[in-house]
């Protein structure tokens, strides 16, 4: 089944034509994993090729997963009881003291378009909350961000108590200030400077 139009109205950011396409074809017998696994992650990953050629910006970006949204949210009850959510589970938030999320926001976006599993825990998220979030969930990763220098000692706080906590979920962090050098002083397991950058370190982590 051809899901070509699912992918332009993903591209075009047309949140009700998305949704709209998801119900047709579900009504017409495709299956929730078929619908987003070409339908909207193939939308997605043609999103971060795009914004990684230049082709595309972080508003567009944005738009487009907001459609992309709109026909997951008609999928997930299907995928829960298709047991799709063998991708993994990504916690994610920006540390404590960091109210900046719209980064945040848009690599959870893009990792629920990827198929993963997400649990938000929103801004200024303390290295105790990281942790209960992880364990309760049984995270694979827990992905940390940052704007602000100040901030940015949060995740070594938080990447300590993980360990210490003895969870096996990676740690990957991203944000402007954040560099991979800082990554590697800290011991972090990942890093990446925008958001299909993320979803692709996810992916290679879990592969």
């Amino acid at each position: 089944m051809a899901f070509d139009s699912l992918r332009q109205a993903v591209l075009e950011g047309d949140a009700d034509e998305a949704a709209r396409l998801v119900q047709e074809h579900l009504d017409e017998g495709a299956e929730a994993l078929d619908i987003l696994d070409n339908g909207l992650i193939a939308a997605m990953d043609e999103v971060g090729a795009r914004f990684s050629a230049g082709d595309l910006f972080i508003p567009e970006m944005l738009i487009a997963a907001e459609a992309m949204q709109a026909g997951l949210s008609l999928l997930k009850p299907l995928l829960v009881s298709e047991d799709a959510t063998g991708r993994g589970i990504v916690v994610i938030g920006a540390v404590k003291g960091d109210l900046h999320d719209i980064g945040k926001n848009l690599v959870a976006l893009m990792l629920e378009g990827a198929g993963f599993t997400v649990i938000d825990l929103g801004a200024d998220v303390a290295p105790e909350a990281f942790v209960e979030a992880a364990a309760a969930h049984h995270a694979d990763i827990v992905g940390m961000s940052a704007l602000l220098v100040t901030t940015m000692p949060q995740m070594t706080r938080t990447i300590e108590k993980i360990r210490a906590a003895g969870l096996e979920a990676k740690a990957i962090i991203g944000g402007a200030p954040v560099t991979q050098a800082y990554a590697d002083e800290i011991k972090a397991d990942g890093y990446a400077s925008d958001a299909p950058g993320a979803v692709a370190l996810c992916k290679s982590m879990l592969a």
